[in-house]
């Protein structure tokens, strides 16, 4: 019943992460957590290979609707593949330093919050640094791909948000680089873990549900956003934002008072 559920929410949020270049994950995650069938560690492994797996077919379908300018995508891969690798060991690090569970969870949600709340602020395009000597490009996908690997929310809401920031995209093609950068970061955590803890630890049945649904959800999200116009989708961008921070706070009021665990 529950790899039914798990399978119904990564259809909806992978369409909606896609869309919005989130990826699935930053929906994912607070509601698995919400619903509390597994442990911190398995949610976010089923988080990451949800969000990676429509990463995939999300980035395949793209690049029919639109021009991708590989050297900055390399760049940003190369960093996000980095902070990826970071990022798990972090995690991996935070949760043996600490006992409890419910504090890596709020870690988590915390700098969650604290990134939706940056990503609102500079949603709207109108900031721009500018940024164009190469550096840059790694610096930012190395940021990135820590976020998302130690969040386990795959990408989230500072993608978007820090890309248009940093490099002046536009936020139709500002979805397609957060969608490769997800892409790197997710792979470097999986990579990660076959070669340090492995998947043992993990109900590997569950991805019998969770694959197929991250398939169904990154085509259909990679579809319509071809359809959608910039102002759509920006739209969207920001509603998922409200929905991601209020249901964060929800978990984080949850496990601070003790009634979700």
């Amino acid at each position: 019943m529950i790899g039914f559920l798990y399978a119904f929410i990564i259809i909806l949020a992978n369409t909606i992460g896609a869309i919005s270049g989130m990826g699935g994950g930053v929906i994912i995650k607070p509601v698995f957590d919400a619903i509390g069938a597994d442990s911190v560690p398995a949610i976010t492994f089923y988080s990451t290979v949800a969000v990676f797996t429509m990463s995939i077919v999300s980035t395949l379908r793209q690049r029919k609707n639109m021009t991708i300018d590989y050297k900055k995508a390399g760049l940003i891969s190369i960093g996000a593949v980095s902070g990826g690798i970071l990022g798990n060991l972090a995690f991996e690090g935070l949760l043996k330093l600490v006992a409890a569970e419910e504090t890596v969870q709020l870690t988590q949600i915390v700098i969650t919050v604290l990134t939706i709340a940056f990503a609102w602020l500079v949603s709207d395009g109108r900031r721009n640094l500018d940024l164009k000597k190469t550096p840059w490009y790694i610096v930012a996908g190395g940021i990135l791909g820590f976020l998302a690997s130690f969040l386990g929310i795959g990408g989230g809401p500072i993608n978007v948000a820090l890309l248009m920031l940093c490099f002046g995209m536009e936020i139709k093609a500002a979805t397609v680089y957060s969608i490769i950068t997800i892409f790197c970061s997710q792979l470097a955590k999986i990579v990660t873990i076959a070669a340090t803890l492995g998947f043992e630890r993990y109900d590997l049945t569950m991805l019998f549900y969770i694959i197929p649904a991250a398939i169904v959800g990154g085509f259909m999200g990679a579809t319509f956003s071809g359809i959608l116009s910039a102002k759509k989708v920006r739209i969207i961008y920001q509603v998922v934002l409200i929905f991601v921070l209020a249901i964060n706070i929800f978990n984080g009021i949850g496990v601070f008072l003790g009634w979700q665990k």
